[in-house]
């Protein structure tokens, strides 16, 4: 009806909003609000008559409903009409602040809203979309005031008030606008910081531009010059909306600033009724206006003061104003002095501080100022006149006169203000009439000179002569003195110190004394030698002088003349005297020349010496490895010096074995005997020749790095060797060009294999060139490489009965029928088979093969080179079809509806045929759906058949037959399909291996039924009831059982399981004994109760440990200084060699180890130390050592570990050094490390026995060059003797008969007799090699065991020879020099010589030596095979040894023989 009685359209003047009957009563409908305003124009009075007709239409019958609306639309029309009791105004308000619009109706009768703008806000004191927005009052009162709470900008906008038409009331409104008003947000004179200075020239334009931004209304700018408004300058102001209702103004300010300006502050204000009047908005720029400064002034001296030299003056130079402040500098005529000032505000000063001195007078200062602004600098001047003394007078003449002369003088002042007079005295006495002459001083003032002339009396040595200079209004007076010496000249000089004729040495000392008397001055004396002067030490008497030189005669003295000249002023020629000396010397040098200069084989040289000059003459003599030989034309010519000149030759024939072959000339002069020599060295040319290298033929492995090197000797040495295979040059870098590497490349006489190839094998040519020519050598290089096996024979099919032949291709190098064998397991081998070899390829024969001999035979190829290779040939005998019969091949199972699998697998040769029966009636495979065949080869004789049956129904489960057949047969099995089931026990159970605490399982599977089948194990101990239970992996016919008990009996069980069911456990048959531990759990075990006593037993122990290391290493300092004193007071006390090596830790020997032993070394000397110093912890590692060769035999060990008997306990620990291999060279001793031939030399040194391991691992392994862990030996050079060193052979084992020929040859030792041994020291790091001096008794036959348990003896036919090395009175040995001086060792031993092949022993040639030796010396003898002992050192300390004779060793009281080995070594 409300619908009907709304027009269709309807406007609303007052809003301009529109509504319609149709969003009336849409409730989403904003204008569903103005339904009241509508109803009550519906029934105004003027539409009456229309509203009653449609209400007769409406409401037809119903008269009472017609008086009723009737009643209440007339009873509004006829009380008080509603109005405004407070009618909304206009308001302002600051943004965020509370803005309140009132609105009180009175009488009111419509409903109440608020509009913005035209939007309603609803009826609600809630306005929807309005948070901030709520009407307050009260409905009763009619009071409608809208709150607005933190007014912002949107809220600037018209609103109005309406009350809605109610009971014939109309519609009333008012409205009210609010204005929301916003200060600022920024002020800024742009391009300035706040309070920043802005730095302007005077008079230049300046703008300044102020900005205040976002306000509401726009704001004001006022600017202000300091503290009052600024109105003057040109002004531009605007103003911008910058964003909705708010606005930015823009002031520019333009001015021209002057010096005024400078440090004047101008503000921008903002004014805004917004902003509080006690906090203005402002932004402050000051001005540094740039203009130039004032004009400078001086203070501080009065133009035409007069100062006085000395007297200190301060100027200062003040300049006011300008900015930037004036730059103020000083200077003194035209020349800057000081630029220095300071700065207070815009004043600026120079304060020039000097004392004045006589270059100040007449001097004109000036300050200039001057800043950026300046065009030109401001000036101040003044000049200063400054009064002073001439500083100095000088007089100018000669210093020397004779009596008579006339001397002319002058006298001159410095420069001085006002001039100064002169006053002169000669010889006490005033000249008055001299003459004065003044002239300007370019440095200020005025100089003065007088000149005067002097005559010499007779008389008098000298004559003095005074100039005074004064200033006579200052007062000053200078004063200076001139003394003229009169001249008499000496007496003649006289030498002495020498006498004509007399001879004089070369390199003796010659005096020579030259005096002269009388003169003034006393004579000077000089000495010349030859015309040239000498130095000399001149001495001064009263009356007298006197010259000394002292000569160093030598070649240039001999005929030379030595003149003593003596001369003062007096004389015009100098006084002298001469004398000439004669001097003998030697010839300085020896010069040897060859003839021709290039010296090559067959042609004659002529080698000629000659010698310098020698007074008397040199004898000259030729000599070649110290023998003297026969020279030529001996001539002789005058030389240098006096003396003669001689020379002498000879002619030699040239070959290649000369090169280098040293020829010495001596020239001595034999009145002085003295003499020089030179030597010369043969240099002669020829081409290479290559060593032979031990073989001609290389061998190397595939894969593997070869190097292949030889030599070549030549003279010149620069030799180019080159590599060539088949004509092609090997390359001579590793690297080419492109940056690949070269497999093959030369390195001079080195060719180098970095992977080795087979084909690399071939010859390669080494070609070695140098000047003189070239020489090829061939090396051929064979490489082998690991076998392969090319091919092999398929698989070989024969009939039974047949002979098979299999074939096995191979290739490798070497390759011989051996490095090729065929095998096969559990098959007897020799019974049937035969092997062949040709060309490479390995054939084996079956004979008569049937069906056992089918299956695999493996070809295994192994040359030893590389891995063996391996490949299986297949053997097939032709058999008939052998169906397996396995549980899982004889039954199947499956669900119905589901598909069916029936495989069936056959052995047969050849491949079988495969047909399927049920009931006897062949099945229609692969024809229909329901029976399909997969066939399949399994391997080489298996074959399978699998039934796929679509769809199982009941009527398919049964038997089915597989009929499996080949040309030799058939047969036939029955496979049966069954439904799913449970699966059945697996078939077996077997142990695989057994740990400690592990067993691993493997079990064969039964029937699964169908389904996949898991498996659990079950297990316990046999002594008791409780299993154990685990499950396999999937798939899994293998466990392995962790965990379990060392030493204990298990039984094992398995059972299947499915998704059906499960099978049972077979029976616990299956049983295992795990294995015990090597160490007893129970020592494991720690015992709580027991734990204490452990911590204190081991405290304890470690406590007494401590203990007894302090005692050791106090009792061996005590001891080393009892032993010391001993020493120094015992000059027989034994004496030591010692030798170090690296401790038992570490097989590196530091300076700070070496040096620290070398301090303690004297301990080890100790006669009776050997058994402290047993080192248990090494004999115990001696076992932990690797010996590669078979060569050196083992320590003869005790059953319970420890050494024979025989040897003595100062051994069992010692050491043997490397053993050297020798060539067959003449000497020996050249090839030997620097430590072995001193110890030849010097006879004192004792190896321990070779069979013995060293404990620390030194040792040299004879079969494999390797040296361990010994450093040298450096001996001081007063152990070097002249006489060649004795060659050596090794020895080698012989029978104990052989050693000696009687008893004379040990006989007894008695007391004092002398043995050498060594020790190790307990509790330090010892040296490992000790050799000590020690008295041991040694008798009977068990001193011939040891000996020969030491070192075995060998015979060999050798010439006797000697060395001797002092020997104390008690027969102990006793070193050649101080311990002190001995040398400590420099690293680890490395001798090249020690690598030589030992192939043959030396035999020791006899060396004379001219040597006695007393009673009491250690003799070193090389015995004789006439003798009776063959080729072996003797020691001995008896002092006379005939080597024919044997006898003599006995022939002295006390006299001892020992053996020495191959090194020199004592045994």
């Amino acid at each position: 009806m409300l619908r009907r009685l709304l027009p269709e359209n309807c406007e609303d003047s007052k809003t301009d909003n529109s509504f319609t009957r149709g969003n009336v009563i849409d409730p989403k409908s904003k204008w569903r609000l103005w339904c009241p305003f509508q109803l009550y124009r519906m029934f105004s009075w003027h539409r009456y008559g229309r509203f009653c007709l449609l209400m007769n239409c409406r409401l037809k019958s119903n008269g009472c409903l017609q008086l009723l609306l009737l009643t209440i639309l007339i009873t509004p029309i006829l009380g008080q009409q509603q109005k405004f009791r407070v009618t909304p105004y206009d308001l302002q308000v600051l943004e965020g602040a509370e803005a309140m619009m009132r609105c009180e109706v009175s009488n009111q009768a419509g409903a109440v809203q608020w509009t913005k703008d035209g939007f309603a806000l609803g009826f609600s004191a809630v306005i929807p979309g309005f948070p901030r927005y709520s009407v307050l009052g009260d409905r009763k009162q009619g009071v409608y005031n809208l709150r607005i709470s933190n007014a912002s900008i949107t809220d600037d906008a018209e609103y109005q008030c309406q009350v809605g038409p109610a009971r014939l009331n109309s519609a009333i409104r008012a409205n009210a606008k609010l204005t929301v008003i916003s200060p600022p947000g920024s002020i800024e004179i742009q391009g300035y910081a706040h309070n920043s200075k802005v730095e302007v020239r005077e008079n230049q334009d300046l703008s300044l531009n102020c900005i205040v931004a976002n306000a509401k209304p726009p704001a004001q700018i006022i600017w202000y010059r300091g503290n009052v408004e600024y109105k003057e300058g040109h002004r531009v102001d605007k103003v911008e909306e910058t964003s909705s209702k708010r606005f930015t103004t823009k002031s520019t300010l333009d001015i021209k600033p002057n010096a005024d300006d400078d440090y004047t502050e101008y503000t921008c204000q903002a004014k805004h009724k917004a902003l509080p009047p006690d906090m203005p908005m402002r932004s402050t720029v000051q001005l540094s206006v740039l203009y130039p400064p004032g004009p400078p002034y001086i203070e501080g001296y009065t133009q035409g003061e007069i100062l006085r030299r000395g007297q200190t003056l301060e100027l200062v130079c003040r300049s006011r104003g300008g900015n930037p402040p004036a730059q103020l500098i000083w200077y003194k005529n035209g020349s800057q002095i000081r630029m220095a000032y300071r700065t207070a505000g815009r004043l600026s000063e120079n304060i020039y501080t000097f004392t004045a001195e006589a270059s100040d007078n007449n001097a004109r200062f000036r300050c200039e100022a001057s800043n950026v602004m300046s065009q030109t600098p401001l000036k101040a001047e003044i000049d200063i006149n400054v009064l002073f003394a001439p500083t100095h007078v000088s007089i100018t003449g000669s210093t020397e006169a004779r009596v008579g002369d006339l001397v002319p003088l002058a006298c001159s002042t410095a420069p001085s203000n006002p001039p100064a007079e002169i006053k002169w005295m000669v010889g006490g006495r005033q000249i008055r009439n001299a003459t004065s002459k003044t002239t300007a001083s370019p440095e200020g003032g005025w100089i003065t000179v007088s000149n005067i002339t002097a005559t010499i009396e007779p008389n008098k040595r000298s004559l003095v002569v005074i100039c005074h200079g004064l200033n006579m209004q200052l007062t000053e007076n200078v004063v200076s003195t001139h003394t003229v010496n009169i001249l008499y000249p000496p007496s003649p000089p006289i030498i002495s110190g020498y006498m004509a004729g007399q001879i004089i040495p070369a390199g003796s000392v010659q005096k020579l004394l030259c005096v002269s008397s009388g003169g003034n001055p006393l004579a000077t004396l000089t000495w010349f030698k030859n015309d040239k002067r000498v130095n000399s030490v001149i001495r001064t008497a009263d009356k007298s002088v006197s010259a000394e030189i002292t000569i160093l005669a030598n070649v240039t003295d001999n005929q030379a003349q030595y003149r003593c000249e003596a001369s003062n002023s007096a004389t015009e020629i100098p006084h002298f005297e001469t004398t000439t000396l004669s001097v003998h010397f030697a010839p300085e040098t020896v010069k040897i020349r060859v003839e021709p200069e290039e010296l090559k084989p067959d042609m004659e040289a002529t080698i000629i010496c000659d010698s310098s000059s020698s007074n008397p003459p040199a004898k000259l003599t030729w000599w070649k490895n110290g023998i003297p030989i026969e020279g030529i034309n001996n001539s002789s010519k005058p030389g240098l010096w006096g003396g003669t000149v001689s020379t002498l030759e000879f002619k030699v024939n040239i070959t290649q074995e000369m090169n280098d072959v040293v020829y010495t000339c001596q020239s001595a002069n034999e009145a002085l005997q003295r003499s020089v020599h030179e030597a010369v060295t043969l240099n002669i040319h020829y081409p290479p020749i290559f060593h032979p290298p031990p073989s001609s033929t290389a061998v190397g492995v595939e894969g593997e790095s070869l190097q292949v090197s030889i030599s070549a000797a030549a003279n010149p040495m620069s030799i180019v060797y080159s590599w060539t295979k088949d004509g092609l040059p090997v390359p001579s870098t590793s690297i080419s060009n492109g940056g690949a590497e070269h497999r093959i490349y030369a390195d001079g006489a080195n060719l180098n294999f970095t992977k080795l190839n087979r084909n690399d094998a071939g010859i390669y040519v080494c070609e070695a060139k140098n000047s003189e020519g070239s020489a090829k050598l061939n090396i051929t290089i064979v490489v082998e490489y690991g076998t392969t096996i090319k091919a092999v024979s398929e698989n070989v099919i024969v009939n039974p009965g047949e002979d098979a032949v299999l074939s096995c291709t191979v290739e490798g190098k070497p390759l011989t029928e051996e490095h090729i064998k065929w095998e096969r397991v559990a098959y007897d081998m020799s019974a049937k088979t035969t092997t062949s070899f040709m060309n490479g390829t390995s054939y084996l024969k079956i004979n008569s093969a049937q069906r056992e001999d089918v299956g695999n035979f493996r070809c295994v190829a192994d040359n030893r080179v590389a891995n063996p290779t391996n490949r299986d040939v297949l053997l097939i005998v032709k058999f008939a079809p052998e169906v397996d019969k396995s549980p899982t091949f004889l039954r199947a199972a499956s669900g119905t509806g589901e598909r069916g699998r029936l495989p069936c697998r056959a052995q047969s040769a050849p491949k079988p045929s495969f047909i399927w029966r049920q009931y006897g009636k062949e099945l229609q495979v692969n024809r229909t759906y329901k029976y399909e065949v997969e066939e399949k080869k399994i391997d080489s004789l298996t074959y399978e058949s699998t039934l796929i049956i679509e769809k199982v129904a009941p009527a398919d489960y049964g038997a089915y037959e597989c009929v499996v057949a080949n040309e030799l047969g058939k047969t036939t099995e029955t496979i049966r399909l069954d439904i799913t089931s449970q699966p059945d026990m697996p078939l077996s159970l077997n142990v695989l291996n057994v740990t400690h605490d592990s067993v691993s399982l493997a079990w064969t599977p039964g029937f699964d039924g169908g389904l996949k089948a898991s498996y659990r194990v079950r297990y316990r101990e046999a002594s008791r009831e409780q299993y154990k239970y685990i499950d396999s992996l999937p798939n899994s016919h293998k466990l392995t059982i962790t965990g379990l008990k060392a030493n204990s009996m298990y039984l094992f069980s398995v059972m299947a399981y499915n998704d059906l069911g499960k099978s049972k456990y077979l029976p616990d048959l299956q049983r295992a004994q795990t294995k015990g531990l090597e160490i007893l759990t129970e020592e494991l075990t720690e015992d709580p109760s027991t734990h204490n006593l452990v911590i204190l037993g081991i405290s304890m122990a470690a406590f007494g440990f401590l203990v007894v290391n302090a005692a050791l290493v106090a009792w061996f300092f005590v001891h080393n200084r009892r032993k010391k004193a001993g020493s120094d007071n015992q000059p027989g006390k034994t004496a030591t060699i010692e030798m170090y090596a690296p401790s038992s830790y570490n097989d590196t020997v530091t300076g700070e180890t070496l040096s620290s032993v070398s301090e303690k070394s004297e301990s080890y000397s100790n006669e009776g130390s050997q058994v402290e110093y047993t080192d248990e912890a090494r004999k115990k590692a001696v076992s932990t050592y690797l010996v590669e060769s078979t060569d050196m035999p083992p320590p003869r060990y005790q059953k319970d570990g420890t050494m024979p008997v025989v040897y003595p306990n100062n051994i069992v620990n010692a050491r043997t050094l490397p053993h050297p291999r020798h060539n067959n060279i003449t000497n020996i001793m050249e090839h030997r490390a620097h430590d072995d031939q001193i110890l030849i030399n010097k006879g004192v040194y004792i190896p321990s026995p070779s069979p013995a391991l060293p404990q620390d691992g030194s040792y040299y392994n004879m079969n494999s060059d390797r040296y361990l862990s010994y450093p040298p030996m450096d001996y001081p050079p007063q152990l070097d003797f002249t006489v060649p060193p004795l060659p050596m052979a090794h020895l080698q084992p012989i029978s104990q008969a052989s050693i000696i020929s009687g008893n004379s040859m040990i006989g007894s030792v008695g007391r004092g007799s002398g043995t050498l041994r060594r020790g190790i020291m307990r509790g330090v790091v010892p040296p490992p090699d000790v050799t000590q001096l020690t008295n041991t008794s040694m008798v009977g036959t068990s001193n011939i065991q040891m000996l020969h348990e030491l070192h075995q003896i060998n015979i060999s036919n050798n010439s006797c020879s000697t060395q001797t090395t002092s020997i104390t009175g008690n027969g102990s040995m006793m070193s050649t020099i101080p311990s002190s001086t001995s040398k400590q060792p420099h690293g680890i031993l490395k001798d090249p010589n020690r690598t030589k092949p030992q192939q043959q022993l030396l035999s020791a040639n006899l060396v004379g030596v001219g040597v006695p030796t007393a009673t009491g010396s250690l003799q070193i003898l090389n015995i004789p095979t006439s003798a009776g002992i063959s080729g072996n050192l003797l020691m001995t300390t008896s002092g006379a040894y005939d080597p024919a004779n044997l006898s003599t060793f006995n022939g002295t009281s006390g006299a001892t023989l020992a053996y020495t080995d191959a090194d020199g070594h004592l045994v």
